[in-house]
């Protein structure tokens, strides 16, 4: 496919992505109780990053979420779908709620001017129009879209976090839209919105390079041999992380050199997320 300016528009078949389809009366009452994400907000073409929580706050299982006719359609890694969907059917009830796993298999992205299917809103912070539609619409090239996902500083769980290990906020979900602290509550709701009142996130997403390849994902990240966080995702020289930025402002500050096992790199926050790097004594030791 080429968009309007006649150049290839990538359509990429993500076959590790899985679909979970919520339809019934209560579906939007029942979803907006329950997860992260606004869900009464939530835009018909638009497709929105979203998490169930522990009561404690920590990620329980991460999804994108949009609607579709009569319902809608959560995607979440393959490996996460039948637990989802047996967490979500312990919180059912009797409410007038059908959970399923959704009809299609797998899930197509696509970018550029004419991409069809709901809009990421993730991306779209970055000012990059991709979409998601279930199904098989395109190619096996998931390196395209993973390249494009580092690049812009955005993560999933798996390569990049581990599941009840992370806050929303570690995420960039107060950000991407995946987060909503004006809707009633949720699971976790007031532990995230105690985070957001007293600006305690330290834990952030940062993209990662290097003037050689990256060493594999898990490798620690470190400033005068002590740890400032793990390397995700990887792509060639450039890379996912989740850090203490406290301590990376610190290092930054202090010209200490970064390392992710022995390969010097350089972090930056995503240029979308507004985050800038602590630098004062005051911030650094917080």
């Amino acid at each position: 496919m080429t968009n309007a300016t006649g150049s290839a528009m990538p359509d990429v078949f993500l076959k590790d992505r899985s679909l979970l389809f919520v339809s019934g009366a209560e579906a939007q009452s029942f979803l907006q109780n329950l997860i992260t994400t606004d869900i009464v907000a939530l835009e018909p073409d638009e497709a929105r990053p979203g998490a169930l929580l522990t009561p404690q706050g920590k990620i329980l299982f991460d999804f994108i979420i949009w609607q579709e006719v009569g319902g809608y359609a959560i995607e979440t890694d393959a490996s996460q779908r039948d637990g989802l969907l047996k967490r979500l059917t312990m919180y059912k009830l009797r409410a007038a709620v059908t959970l399923a796993p959704h009809a299609e298999e797998g899930v197509t992205v696509s970018w550029g001017a004419d991409a069809n299917g709901a809009r990421d809103s993730r991306f779209a912070k970055a000012g990059i129009t991709l979409t998601r539609r279930a199904g098989r619409h395109g190619d096996d090239a998931e390196a395209l879209y993973d390249a494009l996902r580092i690049r812009h500083g955005i993560v999933t769980s798996g390569p990049d976090f581990a599941l009840q290990d992370a806050f929303p906020h570690d995420v960039l979900m107060d950000l991407n839209g995946g987060l909503s602290f004006k809707k009633g509550c949720y699971v976790g709701q007031e532990v995230v919105s105690r985070m957001q009142h007293r600006g305690t996130a330290r834990r952030r997403v940062v993209t990662v390079s290097a003037a050689t390849a990256l060493p594999e994902t898990g490798t620690e990240i470190t400033a005068a041999g002590k740890p400032v966080g793990t390397l995700g995702s990887v792509e060639g020289d450039k890379g996912l992380a989740i850090v203490r930025i406290d301590r990376v402002g610190a290092a930054i500050a202090a010209d200490t050199p970064l390392l992710a096992g022995e390969t010097p790199v350089s972090l930056a926050l995503p240029e979308w997320s507004g985050l800038v790097f602590p630098t004062s004594a005051d911030e650094a030791s917080a």
